[in-house]
């Protein structure tokens, strides 16, 4: 830019360019216009021709439907500067709101006029043109009508599930008569476990042992074969599987048809054990009384799902507290382990829908500070769904005998797989608290805790719980069905707790098969049985 002044200051010219024949030219009256008020007045001129083309510009580059630099300021200030309604500031009616929030109508059928979708209510609205309060009246019953489909479809799906989880699928039912037969017919399959000249193992401090209980022989077996198989040292591995008596013939069959040496493996029922044998067994009793209590409380799954008032969360509880698991020995016998391993200073129980992935023997080198049970916490990691439990979420805090005993937020831990230090048990009371708490349960109507077999535990072992580390137990993988194969590939043990069992067809199949791939589907009984990875 050239500026040029005549020297009779009369007239002021401004060149745009070199070379542009186009000018600018003033025309001053006057000798008394100083030469910085002219030299100010064209530097202004000049940055507010700029900096309009270039506001322009970018209004023009990003269209009317993304207004987000200071060239639309106008747009957007416009309507307001001149009192005019903005499409986005528009208030619902009120009529809507006292429609909506009134008293509760007839609750809609699905063979009534009612729009059974948003695209038939939509297409409704627009050939009617109604007025805001039967627009109103026609969404709320749209709504409750759909409300009421979805309340009848979790509640199916509830039903569903607890069927499927609850009943035995028909391989598993083969597996155990065939294995029921072989123990009857074949020499084989009932060898003493283990071998005399390994018994000695089992009472050995300085191995390896772990405790195994179920009635399921196809978890079990599952169990026993990833625990060995990813053994630095299967040698000092000592596998404790505890059994019913039902399940005996089919269990032993199966470890003397499927020895796993060098590990040592023993299988016992419970009738086995002479303390099991002597008189009154607490575990037994509180069975018989919990059995009873929920027969009474409860009621069948037909009374439970034909409840209509209550919300399908609570009806899939009341469900779940049905399942035959709850009344299983199985999963109240881990409070007698000190009486049941009377010489062993240390164990590792693990659930029977768990899969072992590393070596576990750095367990026994962790220091419990005193501690009994060794377990991970479930209210802190990467995964909310599952990692978030605390003690309000097992425990009725609403009673009494609750609130003043415990606090809500302490952190929760799992079973699953947890290192006993039974030495430390015997020190306790741990097992009379266990059965102290069950009583004032069934006193209370089965109304202190959410039903299974972790909240008496977290109350007994309450202040003897060392927190060990979460790579040893992944939990979650029988209802989180967001759990990554990557993820659960790295932990050491993964645990199937909820419905989800692997060996259901309802399982997840992204992880069934780091379950399955433990299985030996060229096994004679298990192409028998027609059971499939």
């Amino acid at each position: 830019m050239q500026l040029h002044i005549s020297p009779s200051m009369r007239h002021v010219t401004v060149f745009p360019g070199k070379g542009v024949r186009e000018f600018i030219k003033f025309k001053v009256t006057s000798r008394r216009l100083s030469y910085k008020m002219v030299i100010y007045s064209l530097l202004f001129m000049t940055f507010l021709l700029r900096f309009i083309f270039v506001l322009t510009a970018m209004d023009t580059i990003e269209g009317e439907t993304q207004c987000s630099s200071l060239g639309c300021i106008g747009k957007r200030l416009g309507p307001r500067m001149w009192r005019r309604p903005d499409s986005a500031s528009v208030t619902v009616p009120e009529e809507i709101y006292r429609v909506l929030e009134g008293a509760e109508p007839d609750e809609p059928t699905a063979g009534s006029d009612v729009p059974q979708t948003l695209e038939e209510f939509i297409e409704e609205m627009k050939s009617d043109r109604t007025d805001a309060k039967t627009f109103a009246l026609r969404l709320r019953a749209m709504v409750s009508l759909l409300d009421q489909k979805t309340r009848v479809a979790k509640i199916q799906e509830y039903l569903y599930r607890h069927v499927a989880s609850s009943s035995i699928p028909k391989p598993l039912h083969c597996l155990a008569l065939r294995l029921a037969q072989e123990h009857s017919t074949n020499v084989g399959a009932r060898h003493q476990l283990p071998a005399p000249e390994r018994v000695p193992a089992l009472v050995d401090p300085e191995l390896y042992h772990f405790v195994l209980a179920s009635d399921n022989v196809l978890a079990a077996a599952v169990v026993a074969a990833s625990l060995v198989a990813n053994a630095l040292l299967p040698g000092s591995v000592v596998l404790h599987v505890i059994t019913d008596r039902k399940t005996y013939a089919p269990m032993q069959a199966w470890f003397s048809l499927h020895p796993l040496a060098p590990a040592v493996v023993e299988v016992k029922a419970l009738h086995h054990f002479d303390w099991f044998t002597r008189g009154r067994v607490p575990v037994m009793e509180a069975m018989e009384k919990d059995r009873a209590a929920r027969s009474h409380f409860r009621g069948g799954s037909s009374a439970i799902v034909a409840n209509v008032s209550e919300k399908p969360i609570i009806v899939a509880a009341k469900l779940q507290a049905l399942s035959p698991k709850y009344h299983c020995v199985m999963n109240h016998i881990r409070i007698h382990l000190p009486e049941l391993f009377p010489s062993l200073n240390k164990v590792v129980f693990l659930d029977d829908d768990v899969v072992v992935q590393a070596d576990l023997s750095p367990l026994w080198d962790i220091d419990l500070q005193g501690k009994v049970n060794g377990a991970v916490e479930t209210c802190r990691g990467a995964d909310k769904f599952v990692m978030s439990k605390r003690l309000k979420h097992y425990l009725n805090f609403s009673h009494p005998l609750i609130s003043k005993n415990f606090q809500p937020d302490e952190c929760a831990w799992a079973y699953g797989m947890n290192v006993f230090d039974l030495e430390a048990w015997r020190k306790t009371n741990i097992s009379v608290t266990y059965y102290h708490w069950l009583q004032k349960n069934l006193e209370s109507d089965l109304s202190l805790w959410q039903l299974g077999t972790l909240p008496p535990g977290l109350i007994a072992f309450h202040g003897h719980v060392h927190v060990i580390d979460p790579y040893w137990h992944m939990l979650g993988l029988g209802y989180q069905e967001n759990t990554t194969v990557e993820d659960a590939e790295k932990a050491a043990v993964i645990h199937f707790n909820g419905r989800a069992k692997p060996w259901l067809d309802i399982a997840f199949p992204e992880i069934r098969p780091l379950w399955a791939k433990y299985l030996n589907l060229s096994d004679k009984l298990i192409r028998a049985c027609n059971i499939r990875a």
